[in-house]
């Protein structure tokens, strides 16, 4: 059993070669819809994508296909309101605002200097031409978090007195950390948003899970003790913001 912290639900099932681009009419507007099939489906069910901004409809390999297309147009306008409440996308473009561990930055286009990125009085700098700024802002956010992360993670663990056999960072859509049988740690790159505070939680959390790999009375009580502050504001942070940071750089 692998712990994990998620931010957005998950469809029973994984997507498969039978995945297919659809379209359903709602109000006058086609919602965008990706339908696949589940060997390991029981049913048929909808979740949002919130980093694809796209609405997935799993079904059952035998299910007929009008079948589970009606119970998407049955559940249409939950699909419409849900893809209306999702933050617009906030590319990482000259003049956009982003926040550094929780701490607003503006991106500077700097096409006068080269090949490099540095952060200063609020802003964050980017050199280079225009078409390579998102993907040298985005290595560089990646290493900014590979260097807050290591020590808070193993401060943690030293309290548990567990080993972290591994620490990567990785582009999850479905969560935020995770916590291996083998003692790895694994963290999305986009908490380098988030407020320290957050970070931390999410740390304890799976930290935790090196010593409980559930979420009963007894994680529950260690993650607590590993936060540096109550648990409850960082998670609700998370439930109220985690979609945006899923938005920076789309």
């Amino acid at each position: 059993m692998v712990g994990f912290l998620g931010f957005q639900s998950t469809a029973k099932g994984s997507l498969t070669a039978e995945s297919q681009q659809l379209a359903i009419d709602h109000a006058g507007d086609a919602l965008p819809l990706t339908f696949v099939r589940s060997r390991r489906a029981r049913r048929v069910s909808l979740r949002v994508d919130s980093a694809r901004r796209q609405v997935i409809l799993t079904a059952p390999q035998r299910m007929p296909f009008e079948m589970a297309i009606e119970f998407a147009r049955m559940q249409a306008g939950w699909i419409a309101a849900r893809l209306k409440r999702l933050p617009s996308p906030r590319p990482f473009v000259d003049g956009a605002e982003i926040p550094l561990f929780g701490v607003p930055h503006r991106i500077r286009h700097r096409p006068d200097a080269r090949g490099t990125v540095w952060a200063e009085q609020g802003e964050i700098h980017v050199a280079g031409r225009a078409e390579h700024l998102p993907r040298r802002l985005r290595d560089w956010l990646t290493a900014e978090m590979r260097r807050h992360l290591p020590p808070l993670v193993h401060a943690k663990a030293v309290r548990v007195e567990r080993p972290v056999k591994r620490l990567s960072l990785r582009d999850s859509r479905t969560r935020w950390g995770s916590c291996g049988p083998d003692g790895g740690l694994t963290f999305s790159w986009r908490l380098v948003f988030a407020p320290p505070e957050v970070l931390d939680y999410l740390v304890a959390h799976e930290v935790a899970h090196l010593v409980h790999m559930n979420h009963g009375p007894r994680f529950w009580a260690l993650a607590e003790r590993l936060c540096d502050g109550p648990m409850a504001v960082p998670r609700a942070w998370l439930r109220a913001n985690g979609e945006t940071l899923l938005q920076y750089g789309a």
